[in-house]
């Protein structure tokens, strides 16, 4: 149970590791802000409040950048659990892309559905100067984690 646990986990953190790659290669070198989802999260459990009108507005919390990317990486984790869980154990004997690459893109709901509204930038991105291509660049971030997914299950068979 504990290999299964811990193989898990480590996909999950691959992926996340490879997404942030991902996105750092397309800011061209500029680090992701996980500050903005680290307030909604403290925003969340402290005052119970789901949905801003804009995040940016909301109080901020002293250590909200350093909460926002154990934040990213906590939700990395549960999503390389939840594929184990999903696929079965036996995915990482013999880990295949598809399922992974289906998972990739089936997390982004959780993003444009809780967590952009969250922040004040609609549903899926809707409030935004260019919902699509906010859209299509998340797409594109979480093919790049269910590949992640698939490639650090290899690596770790």
């Amino acid at each position: 149970m504990f290999d299964l646990l811990w193989r898990s986990i480590a996909i999950g953190i691959g992926a996340t590791i490879l997404m942030d790659i991902w996105s750092i290669a397309l800011a061209k070198g500029a680090i992701p802000n996980w500050g903005p989802p680290g307030r909604w999260l403290w925003h969340l459990f402290a005052k119970g409040t789901v949905f801003h009108d804009d995040i940016g507005k909301a109080a901020p919390y002293k250590h909200e950048v350093a909460l926002g990317w154990v934040f990213h990486y906590a939700v990395g984790i549960i999503y390389g659990i939840m594929l184990v869980i999903l696929t079965g154990p036996y995915w990482l004997l013999a880990p295949t892309f598809l399922p992974a690459w289906i998972w990739g893109i089936v997390t982004i709901a959780a993003g444009w559905f809780l967590l952009q509204p969250g922040l004040g930038i609609g549903w899926a991105a809707s409030k935004t100067p260019n919902p699509n291509k906010v859209r299509f660049l998340g797409l594109v971030a979480h093919s790049v984690f269910g590949f992640g997914l698939y490639a650090t299950a290899l690596l770790i068979r």
